[in-house]
């Protein structure tokens, strides 16, 4: 089975400071996979390299059988490969429903936008010990989730 998303000898730098030195994975569809590490240790730093968020020295990323190694963030979010950020606040006054639906700015199947909200809200609704009423966690963030396809 081909993987979803393949990275390659994946590297990365800041000027002269290599801070991803060479990292390789697979992710196929339907896969959870986490990347762990300290401080430092280059996850933020992978995942917004291929988000396209950042070029990377060398290496290649290759998202449902097409290369998008230094392709755009814009472009990268068309293919359907998006980076939710945690804990950064950027929309903190909207609802969950409200930042699903701009995560799903590019899809054009509303009835499927619509029904993958609902099951993202019904989820977030199943964690209420740690919510408030307004679906946000009790420190303020917002769950992560994702509206996007594939």
């Amino acid at each position: 089975m081909t993987a979803l998303l393949e990275v390659k000898d994946l590297k990365v730098a800041y000027g002269k400071i290599e801070a991803v030195k060479g990292i390789s994975f697979s992710v196929h569809a339907g896969e959870i996979v986490t990347l762990i590490g300290t401080n430092g240790a280059g996850k933020t730093t992978t995942l917004r390299t291929l988000s396209g968020l950042l070029k990377p020295v060398s290496g290649s990323v290759v998202f449902d059988g097409e290369e998008i190694t230094g392709v755009g963030a814009h472009k990268v979010v068309a293919k359907g490969l998006a980076h939710s950020p945690e804990g950064r606040r950027i929309f903190p006054n909207l609802t969950i429903a409200e930042n699903l639906k701009l995560g799903a700015f590019l899809r054009k199947d509303a009835e499927g936008i619509e029904r993958d909200i609902e099951w993202q809200v019904l989820e977030a609704d199943g964690e209420q010990d740690e919510h408030h009423d307004d679906g946000q966690h009790a420190d303020g963030e917002q769950p992560d989730a994702q509206s996007h396809q594939p």
